[in-house]
């Protein structure tokens, strides 16, 4: 499975493309920053974002995108920047048709360090690892990608599992139910 990782940023976009599946050694194919000029105008900050990802996307051609979900901050200026910039990686993904992935900054941490409170550097340094690198890659947002795609790699299995699982107690519970449309109607007086 190769994984787009979006660390969402007006300023800094990180991404990163790892492949493998959970229980294997994954490869880092590629890590960097989408960057944008902090005094220029917002619309033109997020085309520069979308151009970014999608020369990510057509060189690498991922098969799932995994992108950070906007968790509430005291700064609300930050977030609305991160909402956007993440927004438009989940544009990017659906007009390809590829399937997204939000993971929140405590299940990507967790993932990787075995705790959901790890700082940067613990994350940095387990990227390192797990990706057998020679050093974290730099800035912090670009080993955030490549945490969002490990993450993805790793829990995908078990969320599709459960999908499934939910989907199919859906189709059983409606099998068994009469839909609201259908009525019973009591046998007619003189028929058998």
């Amino acid at each position: 499975m190769k994984v787009l990782g979006v660390d969402p940023g007006l300023t800094r976009c990180g991404v990163g493309v790892v492949d493998g599946v959970a229980g294997r050694p994954l490869t880092m194919v590629g890590v960097g920053v989408v960057r944008t000029p902090a005094d220029a105008e917002i619309a033109q900050r997020l085309v520069e974002i979308e151009r970014g990802i999608d020369a990510w996307l057509d060189e690498y051609r991922p098969e799932y995108v995994a992108v950070e979900r906007v968790f509430s901050q005291h700064n609300v200026r930050t977030v609305m920047g991160t909402a956007q910039a993440s927004a438009v990686a989940m544009l990017c993904a659906a007009r390809r048709g590829l399937p997204v992935a939000l993971h929140t900054p405590s299940e990507v941490k967790a993932a990787v360090t075995g705790s959901g409170r790890a700082d940067k550097a613990q994350v940095g340094a387990m990227v390192t690892r797990l990706l057998r690198l020679d050093a974290p890659p730099k800035p912090a947002d670009a080993a955030d990608a490549l945490a969002l795609a490990i993450c993805h790699i790793w829990r995908a299995p078990a969320v599709n599992r459960l999908q499934q699982a939910h989907a199919a107690a859906r189709r059983a519970a409606s099998a068994t139910v009469p839909s609201a449309g259908t009525r019973r109607t009591a046998p007619q007086k003189g028929t058998r």
